[in-house]
């Protein structure tokens, strides 16, 4: 969407917000039928405005319009707009791990170290829940010398996150679409993360559960979120395949599983990483993204 649309259809905001509260309800099933049952808090991520040409406070003002609550991964100094509109900081990076050198390269953890700690202060001065560590490539590394040094890696800052009330997390990625560009990463099946997790011992790290890698990697999205959403303190949705938008042109059933997270009383975030598809408009795609997923 260009700035001028944008800035012409703020001015229909009410009447737009409306009808999509109003298509919600009569689409969603009573909450009040689930004991513990909880409203889902969406928040997204930078990919879903495609070539957008709004400013960061314009897509702020958007998302405000929608309903959405926060956004993952802004710039610290972007925190006090978001806060302006309603919105909170959702998941940030700052651990000096990277998709190259993550998490299991043990000879780095020296330099990680003030790194997390640095990030874990900033999350919790920020009032954001969530920090975001990247486990890293394999580069010919076993699946169980990775796993002991990422444990090793949070075991020297976890005691310290759960001072500070911040959650360590790690996102599954999938090794077999190439254009994902991911394809050595080692966390790229669900047990791998989860037994990580577990390893730790500590309720403050956990896993962000992509639901399109997911979908890639193990499939079987809801019942792996069910059996696992003790360890799961995030959650991506986009479209499989093409990572596009998650409505009727992709291959999941996003109101289903939108159910099930509700069902599970589950807490914490779920933010868009859609891209949009072609001659799709951004800000429409985000208000159906929303709709589906506010149930």
């Amino acid at each position: 969407m260009k700035r001028r649309d944008f800035l012409t259809g703020m001015a229909a905001a009410p009447i737009a917000a409306a009808s999509v509260n109003r298509t919600s309800a009569s689409a969603r099933p009573s909450q009040e039928r689930i004991a513990g049952r909880a409203p889902i808090k969406q928040s997204v991520m930078g990919s879903v405005w495609g070539q957008s040409e709004l400013s960061f406070e314009e897509r702020c003002q958007v998302l405000q319009r929608i309903g959405f609550q926060g956004m993952d991964l802004p710039r610290p100094q972007q925190v006090p707009i978001l806060r302006d509109h309603g919105l909170t900081p959702t998941l940030m990076v700052g651990t000096g791990t990277g998709f190259q050198d993550g998490l299991i390269r043990r000879e780095l953890h020296d330099q990680f170290e003030p790194a997390f700690i640095e990030g874990i202060d900033m999350c919790a001065d920020l009032g954001c829940p969530n920090l975001i560590a990247l486990p890293g490539e394999r580069r010919g590394m076993s699946y169980e010398e990775g796993m002991a040094n990422a444990i090793a890696m949070f075991d020297r800052v976890v005691d310290y996150a759960e001072e500070r009330g911040v959650i360590l997390c790690m996102e599954i990625t999938n090794a077999k679409v190439e254009s994902d560009n991911r394809t050595d990463q080692i966390f790229s099946s669900l047990d791998w993360g989860l037994n990580v997790c577990r390893g730790t011992g500590s309720p403050n790290v956990k896993i962000v559960y992509d639901i399109y890698h997911v979908q890639i990697t193990d499939g079987d999205v809801t019942r792996n979120l069910r059996d696992n959403i003790d360890l799961i303190c995030h959650i991506h949705t986009a479209g499989v395949p093409g990572r596009t938008e998650i409505d009727d042109t992709n291959e999941l059933n996003y109101r289903f599983i939108a159910n099930a997270i509700a069902d599970l009383g589950y807490t914490g975030f779920v933010a868009h990483e859609h891209r949009p598809g072609p001659g799709r408009d951004a800000i429409e795609s985000l208000e159906q993204a929303y709709d589906i997923m506010n149930v």
